[in-house]
């Protein structure tokens, strides 16, 4: 995409925001503060929304989210978190630092390994006010579940002093494995597939600092009864993902969940974490129209 197309979908696509195109993708001059969103949602944004390796410059992409009133992106590198920052956004969850991301919690031959650089990424976030890291529970390799769960509890419960003392919340994410070997839609033999596996290792490790990051695209495939599970569970939520299901695309009409319902489900429950949109354009669309639509969507 051109850089003045770019710009231009953008500012036409938002009511009352006139968006200036800057002399050079490399200006250092800071964007002007806008508004937030007036809905009762607090929503974040992936690079991935402009498409698997897009080319336009994260400068750009952040110049957008702050006009559509994001609150930041997830899984975005230290070295860009200047970036964000100049336009008044933040990194909203960022990955575990130095881990084995397929080994996750689960395996103790790697917990000393684990527990260092999870320690060290709660650090760095403490420096920089940021306050979600995100990972996965990991793959069974053969492990059964019950050994599996008190695996994670153990390490996680040894995590949580340096979580609490950091102010650092660790969130552990929901997958599925039902969408073949695409890992663009599905993760092989990970072991928080179904919702309730979970459930039960925060439970036990009953810290306020070890959350489920909730991927409502993942949880609809492997459980579904999406809406019961966010009312009885959200206290052990501290991050929520969305996607189009069954294809990971756009939360439109074009997919089975209606989303607008779920996001107005959300806010009644007086959530108050972030809900970030991980879906991938459809081919062919213009990803700026596609984020400023799925934000409405969830703008509640």
């Amino acid at each position: 995409m051109r850089r003045r197309t770019f710009f231009a979908g953008a500012a036409a696509l938002v009511a009352g925001a006139a968006l200036a195109e800057p002399a050079t993708a490399q200006t250092e001059t800071p964007a002007a503060p806008f508004p937030r969103r007036k809905g009762r949602l607090k929503q974040g944004l992936w690079k991935i929304n402009w498409g698997q390796g897009s080319k336009v410059p994260f400068d750009d992409m952040c110049t957008v989210a702050a006009v559509m009133g994001a609150y930041g992106f997830d899984v975005i590198p230290p070295r860009d978190w200047p970036t964000l920052r100049r336009h008044g956004l933040d990194p909203l969850m960022v990955g575990p630092g130095r881990t084995d991301y397929l080994g996750g919690l689960i395996h103790p031959e790697i917990h000393a390994q684990t527990l260092a650089a999870i320690s060290a990424q709660a650090d760095l976030c403490a420096a920089n006010n940021v306050h979600i890291i995100g990972l996965s529970a990991g793959q069974r390799r053969g492990m059964d579940y019950a050994t599996a769960a008190d695996n994670a509890v153990a390490i996680c419960q040894r995590l949580a002093p340096k979580l609490v003392a950091t102010g650092v919340t660790l969130v552990i994410e929901n997958v599925n494995d039902r969408r073949g070997a695409d890992a663009d839609l599905a993760r092989q033999d990970m072991v928080f597939g179904h919702w309730d596996w979970g459930l039960e290792v925060v439970e036990r490790v009953a810290s306020p600092n070890v959350k489920l990051l909730c991927d409502i695209y993942h949880l609809q495939i492997m459980d579904g009864d999406v809406t019961f599970r966010l009312r009885r569970d959200i206290s052990h939520i501290g991050h929520i993902h969305v996607a189009g299901v069954p294809t990971r695309k756009e939360i439109d009409a074009r997919q089975e969940l209606n989303f607008h319902m779920i996001a107005q489900t959300i806010a009644d429950l007086g959530y108050q974490g972030y809900v970030c949109h991980e879906w991938r354009p459809t081919p062919g669309s213009d990803p700026v129209q596609d984020i400023a639509e799925c934000m409405a969507i969830l703008d509640v």
